[in-house]
């Protein structure tokens, strides 16, 4: 199976060498990258996050193969879609499923249903895959889409994925897609936000979900940061922090109503 490209030509140009270019003024080219169990990185159009995404990718090492989570914004297929093989197409050219960590991830995590249609227009798994391509030649995905809102299948779902991944016995990554506050003024935004990145910071993946809820912070991909959060506890973090923070008034100059952007490692 061969997943073209949704978003190209809009989230991000769909010409491979102008894309090339983008990528490389927005990750830094930074020498001393930190080995990390999971990160948040927005997944907005690149013009407004891409220097917030690109700066955590710049700042960690990509192991060869990544699990990416995200949110399900069109609510097509399972409520946990796996893309179970084939391949990734961008403009950067194809990047294929670990079949291997797909079924272990199958194996450890009955919820997960191997599925298509759940990834066909969604761009919040797609948006991460040319960061990694870039950063990455040689580089296997696990995209995984979430549509559910509770607590209780993120701690089964992380802990499922910790599980694969110690069988699978070789490094990856956790990408959890995900934007902030939504619609917001900046200032209202940046308030809002801080609580739940504190939450990020303090490893509380429970809390995440239930300071979102409590306080309506927009933040589309709290489940996959919750997941990530979970996953990369069992697999022994302990740190966290934050590496940017932006909103798209930043860009347009118009903070009366933004959407956020925050970028985090998890080690």
């Amino acid at each position: 199976m061969t997943r073209q490209p949704a978003v190209a030509g809009q989230f991000y140009t769909d010409e491979p060498k102008r894309l090339r270019g983008d990528l490389q003024r927005m990750i830094p080219a930074e020498t001393m990258k930190q080995r990390v169990k999971g990160i948040v990185a927005p997944h907005a159009g690149y013009v407004y996050s891409g220097h917030v995404a690109g700066a955590v990718y710049g700042a960690i090492e990509i192991p060869s193969t990544v699990v990416i989570l995200g949110p399900n914004h069109h609510g097509f297929g399972a409520a946990a879609a796996l893309y179970p093989e084939g391949e990734w197409l961008t403009p950067l050219g194809s990047v294929p499923i670990d079949v291997r960590l797909s079924q272990l991830v199958q194996k450890h995590v009955p919820l997960v249903e191997p599925e298509t249609s759940a990834h066909r227009f969604e761009h919040s798994l797609e948006v991460q895959v040319p960061f990694l391509q870039y950063c990455r030649a040689d580089v296997s995905i696990v995209p995984i889409c979430l549509g559910f809102g509770d607590y209780e299948r993120c701690r089964l779902l992380g802990e499922g994925i910790a599980r694969a991944i110690r069988e699978f016995g070789e490094d990856v990554l956790i990408v959890a897609s995900s934007d902030m506050t939504h619609y917001e003024s900046a200032d209202a935004a940046r308030a809002k936000d801080e609580q739940a990145i504190a939450e990020v910071l303090a490893l509380n993946p429970e809390g995440l979900v239930q300071i979102c809820r409590r306080k309506n912070i927009t933040m589309c991909g709290v489940i996959p940061a919750t997941v990530m959060l979970v996953t990369a506890k069992a697999l022994g973090a302990s740190k966290a922090e934050l590496i940017s923070y932006a909103t798209s008034g930043d860009v347009t100059g118009d903070n009366r109503q933004v959407v956020a952007y925050a970028a985090m490692a998890v080690y």
